[in-house]
Parts: C-alpha cells; structure tokens; sequence
C-alpha cells in the first residue's frame, strides 16, 4: 500500500471512529394536527436551570444546539450529533454530567422567542446523564404545545388587536398590531370627558400582556388623568421598536396610521398624545417622537438602547473594528453589574445567539438596523466566530442613529421637536447606556434642541424610583399644560 493509500485509511478509520464515539440525541415530536415540520430544531441543555429552554440567552451561559430538518413526520426521528450548529462547544465535548433537556420544534408562527413562541413543540424537562462513555444514546419525545397566551379584560383594561394591512403585506400573512388599553379611574363615570393619551412600550421582552387581569385604575400623568395604550413591542425577530425596517416591517407606520387611529375612534381621546418607555421601550419612543414629531406631544425616555453609535456598548460601530475585542484584546462586555464588574461578553451574546437565531437582543437590533441578505435574513454586524465588524452592515446602521439622525436633521426637524423630548437613565446602567446618553446629551446641547437631560445614581433595574418617575411624569404633564395653552390660543 502506498503512502497516499494509508493516508486515506488512516483518514477514514479515524473518522469512522470519532463519528462511532460522538454523543448522540435522538428527538421527535407527537401531534394530531401537525403533519410534517420543516424548520430549525433546538436542543437547549443546563445543569442548574430546570427550564433550560427558558434561559436568558447571553446573559447566562449554558449549552444550546440547532439543526435544520425538512419535512419531518410525527414520530420520525432526527438526530443531534456534532454536526449541529453548538454553543459554547460540540456536543460530544461538553462538559460530563447531568444536564437538564429541552427540545423546541420552532414553528415560527410570529411569537418572539423561540420557547415560548405560540404553536412551538417542546417536551416537559427530562435529566439526561453524559458519563464518559460518548457511546451513550438518548431519545427525546416532545408533545407539548405552547398555547397562545389569552388576555383577560377587566372594568378598566381593555385588549386591542387591529388587523394591519401594512404589516399583512410585509409578511404574507394576517397579522394585527396589539395593545392594552388602560382606562383612568372615573372614564366609566363622566361620559363625555376626554383624555390625554399616553402610550408606554416596555424593554426587551415586555409586552402588553402584563395587564392581563389588571383591576386597578390607570395612576394620573403625575395628577393628570390619561388613558394609557401598552404597546406590544415583540415581532418574531425581537422587539420591532416600532421603526419600519427591512427585516421587521413598516411598524412606525402601523402604529401611527392604524393603531392610533383605531384607539381614538374606540376611546374618548382628546388629540394629546404622549409617549414613555424603558430600555428598548427607551429607545422606540426617541425614535417615534424624532421621525413622527407632528404626530406626538412628548416623550420620555428612560435607560434607552444605544442613541448614539459611537458608543454601543461604547464600543464605535464606526471605527472600532471588532466587536468581542478591544484594541488591547480585552473583551468588550455586554452585561455588567452596576457599569464596572463584567456579567455577560459581546462574544458570548452573539455566539449564543448564533444558535438561538431569532428572537434575541443581538438579532434583534441585526433585524431593526441591517438591510436585508437575499435569502431573507437580517445582515449581521458582525462575524460570529471573530467579532470581526462588516463594514457595509454598520454602514446601513447610520440610518438608525437616533444622535446621528437629528444632527444631520435638525433645522427642518426644530420647530416640531423643541424642547419636546426628556432622557434620563442610571449611571451605573448594566448595560453601559448611560454613555451613549452622554454623548446624546453634548450634540443635542450644541444644537440648542431644549431637551432635558437627567442622570441618577442606580443601574438598569434600580433606577426606577419614585423621584425618578415623578419627575419624568412632571415633565410629561408640563407638555401637556403647554400643549393646552397653544389649542386655545389657536381657537
């Protein structure tokens, strides 16, 4: 036998044999109505969570998986073997042990995070046992369902689900754009008294839900009586925020020509409409009243995602190079706790999230901020395996730089937008926010915009005191009075 020949033996039994020994899970699902599926599998593992499917994915770090399958029957095995996409390593190398497991089937039917998704298969938690023995073989049986979450209305909470024509186009299929309506103590009493409307978008992960059950009276804007409209920010790639997007849909528009509209024809709404929110919900309320500013009065901004892209994350999208490492190949961080002992890495968010490929927060801003490839998925900023930046994506991002945006747009954006805007955030944010602000606050003061600005100690999650949101609601309030005054001396 020449050289080359045993090459190719040795090469083949080598990899006869590392194939042999890989571990391997075997999974299918049981259903009645669901006759074949095509679409991406998941495999989650952990071995302190016992909902595993349920971590926080990048903020904790915990083994996750990911194969593509096409038409599946019920019952008909696929296998999770090395060749699946893996975080932090292949199954064969993870840790030894025992591990709690889920699998989810993602039927992607328009739910934001894959487990908990609406109409997704998945199995009730199972322990499996890795000994050293890679030869050791599993199999995962899934008959669970995630039900579509039901909303209960009360005297004083209202479920408002408009059929949107806009977004029906944009993805192919029927879809509403939804809130809670949350109605002052005496609506149900004065008959023909109208209200200020203040729309609120919680951060990542909120939605209107929440009310569901809600008996208590919607609080005053500080001592103003409004109704409260709970804007439901998930779409299937995250959090919409509310700006038309390539990936995402035409939301702004949604929510400014379909939704509203529909709450002011439904509720007694005088033409005052306000806007507040946190995190994410920070961040879509900037963008709303920036690029609809004739449509809204005001808006506060709490703790909101980047607004400026010179420091996201204070990392500069637009001259840095790579997003896991700094110049001096420190991790850049993406969780910290109180803005100085690091929690979570870039690297480890978008590495996670290469598996979990939907429907997280680094997905989530890909699929606001990016155009979109040919094949129908959001550009992504970065390299997954490098961190490496692409250029050509962050480029496409300028167009969602809130700071950026109203630098370049500022006198035709003045007389519609001064003074009509509040930002206050924690100088110990987690997740480093209060540095874009900063920067926000400087180019907004050379601009002379009348924006308020408002720094507090605390972090992303203990900001929120009763002085910080008295003051925030004052403000509110004080646009309001001044809006009154204006209609009056219009008339």
């Amino acid at each position: 036998m020449n050289n080359r020949n045993t090459f190719l033996t040795f090469t083949f039994l080598s990899f006869f044999l590392f194939t042999a020994n890989a571990q391997k899970i075997s999974v299918r699902y049981k259903s009645d109505t669901q006759k074949s599926f095509s679409g991406n599998v998941y495999l989650y593992l952990s071995k302190e969570n016992k909902s595993p499917k349920d971590g926080r994915v990048g903020i904790d770090a915990f083994p996750c998986f990911r194969i593509a399958v096409k038409d599946i029957k019920p019952n008909e095995a696929v296998l999770f073997d090395d060749a699946a996409i893996s975080y932090p390593v292949p199954l064969t190398d993870i840790e030894r042990g025992t591990y709690y497991a889920q699998i989810v089937w993602d039927n992607n039917l328009g739910g934001r995070a894959i487990a908990g998704s609406p109409g997704n298969i998945y199995n009730k938690v199972v322990q499996v046992i890795f000994s050293k023995d890679r030869n050791d073989f599993f199999d995962i049986v899934c008959d669970q369902i995630i039900p579509v979450e039901n909303f209960k209305e009360t005297d004083f909470v209202r479920e408002i689900k408009v059929p949107s024509k806009l977004l029906t186009s944009f993805y192919g299929r029927p879809t509403t754009i939804n809130a809670a309506v949350w109605l002052p103590e005496k609506y149900n009493v004065y008959k023909d008294r109208r209200y200020p409307v203040l729309y609120f978008v919680y951060g990542y992960g909120g939605d209107y839900h929440r009310m569901s059950g809600m008996a208590n009276a919607n609080a005053p804007m500080d001592t103003t009586p409004c109704i409260r409209v709970i804007l439901d920010g998930q779409c299937p790639l995250g959090h919409s925020v509310y700006a038309n997007s390539d990936n995402n849909g035409p939301w702004g528009d949604a929510l400014t020509k379909e939704l509203i509209p529909e709450i002011e024809r439904k509720f007694r709404c005088d033409s005052a409409r306000f806007l507040a929110g946190h995190s994410s919900g920070g961040w879509t309320v900037l963008w709303l009243q920036s690029h609809y500013p004739r449509i809204f009065t005001a808006c506060w901004s709490s703790s909101p995602d980047p607004v400026d892209f010179r420091s996201f994350q204070r990392i500069n999208l637009y001259t840095d190079k790579n997003m896991y490492y700094g110049k001096d190949s420190t991790l850049h961080e993406m969780a910290t706790v109180a803005g100085k002992i690091p929690w979570a890495s870039q690297k480890q968010a978008y590495q996670m999230e290469n598996v979990i490929s939907r429907g997280e927060q680094m997905h989530s801003f890909n699929a606001v901020f990016s155009p979109r490839n040919n094949n129908g998925s959001p550009g992504e900023l970065c390299d997954a395996v490098t961190g490496a930046i692409h250029s050509e994506i962050a480029e496409h991002w300028k167009k969602y730089d809130i700071s950026l945006y109203l630098r370049t747009n500022w006198p035709e954006l003045q007389s519609d937008l001064h003074g009509k805007i509040r930002v206050s955030v924690g100088e110990q944010d987690n997740f480093l926010l209060n540095d874009a602000v900063h920067l926000f606050d400087q180019e907004m003061h050379k601009l002379n915009t009348g924006f308020i600005f408002a720094y507090y100690p605390g972090d992303h999650f203990t900001v929120g005191t009763l002085e910080y949101r008295d003051a925030g609601f004052k403000f509110l309030e004080t646009k309001y009075n001044e809006f009154k005054v204006k209609q009056q001396i219009e008339k």
